[in-house]
C-alpha cells in the first residue's frame, strides 16, 4: 500500500554510494515512486549516469529538477556520525524540496505509530505501537524497535538492532547491526554503539560503546565433533 505521506512526483536521490542504490532498488522494485535523477555534491561527480539515471551537482539540482516537480531523498549513510546526512537534508529544504520516507512494504508497522521525513526502514523491521521516529532516520533490515520508544532526528540504526520498550535514542546516534538496547533507557547525542553491543543503561553524549570481540580457539575446526 502506498504511504500517505507521499506525493506523486517524482524522486531525486542524493547519494551515489550504496545507500543510494539500495534506496533506488527499493523503490523500482517496491513500485513506489519513479526514481528521476541522481545528486551528488560537484566535487564527487564522476560519471554523467547512475542506476540508469543522470547525475546532476546538488548546487544546481534545483535548476534541472526544480522542487516544484520533484521531491528528493538524502541516502547518506553515517558519516561524521549522520551530521554530513544532516546537513544535506537541512540544505535541501532550504531549496525548497519535499522529502519522502521510504517505509518497505515487508516492514511490519503497528497502531500508533508516526514518522518525520526523509526516513527509511527496511524490510523484516517490526516497529512497536507508539512508537515515534523523527526527521532523518535511517533504520536496517530485520530490526526491532520496542513500543513507546522514540527515536529523535538525524539517528542511524542499522540492520539487525533489537530496541526495547520506551527507550529514548537522541540525534545523531549511530546504532551498528546486531546491537541490544534495553527497555527504559537513553541512547545519548552522538552516541557510537558498535556491531553486536548490549546496552543495560544510559549512554553518554558522543561516547562509544563496543561488544567484545571473538575470542580465536587454539583448536582447528576439522578436529570440532560438532560439526560431524
Amino acid at each position: 500500500m502506498r504511504d500517505p505521506m507521499q506525493r506523486e512526483k517524482a524522486v531525486v536521490i542524493f547519494g551515489t554510494g550504496a545507500t543510494g542504490s539500495v534506496l533506488h532498488y527499493n523503490l523500482l522494485h517496491g513500485g513506489a515512486l519513479q526514481v528521476a535523477a541522481f545528486t551528488v555534491d560537484r566535487e564527487f561527480l564522476t560519471e554523467p549516469d547512475f542506476m540508469g539515471c543522470p547525475v546532476v551537482p546538488f548546487d544546481e539540482i534545483e535548476t534541472h529538477y526544480p522542487p516544484d516537480q520533484f521531491q528528493m531523498m538524502i541516502a547518506a549513510g553515517y558519516a561524521r556520525v549522520n551530521h554530513f546526512r544532516a546537513e544535506r537534508y537541512q540544505q535541501a529544504k532550504e531549496k525548497g524540496y519535499s522529502l519522502i520516507r521510504y517505509i518497505s512494504p515487508q516492514a511490519q508497522i503497528w497502531e500508533g505509530f508516526t514518522s518525520g521525513d526523509n526516513c527509511k526502514i527496511g524490510s523484516g523491521s517490526l516497529i512497536q505501537p507508539f512508537t515515534h521516529i523523527g526527521n532523518d532516520v535511517f533504520i536496517g533490515s530485520g530490526c526491532i524497535i520496542g513500543h513507546h520508544t522514540h527515536v529523535m532526528d538525524h539517528v542511524f540504526i542499522a540492520s539487525g538492532v533489537t530496541i526495547a520498550g520506551r527507550v529514548t535514542v537522541e540525534p545523531f546516534a549511530f546504532i551498528g547491526s546486531g546491537a541490544v538496547v534495553r527497555n527504559q533507557i537513553r541512547i545519548g547525542a552522538e552516541s557510537v554503539i558498535g556491531a553486536g553491543a548490549i546496552i543495560l543503561q544510559d549512554t553518554e553524549k558522543r561516547g562509544v560503546y563496543m561488544a567484545s570481540p571473538s575470542v580465536k580457539l587454539k583448536i582447528s575446526s576439522d578436529k570440532m565433533s560438532l560439526l560431524g
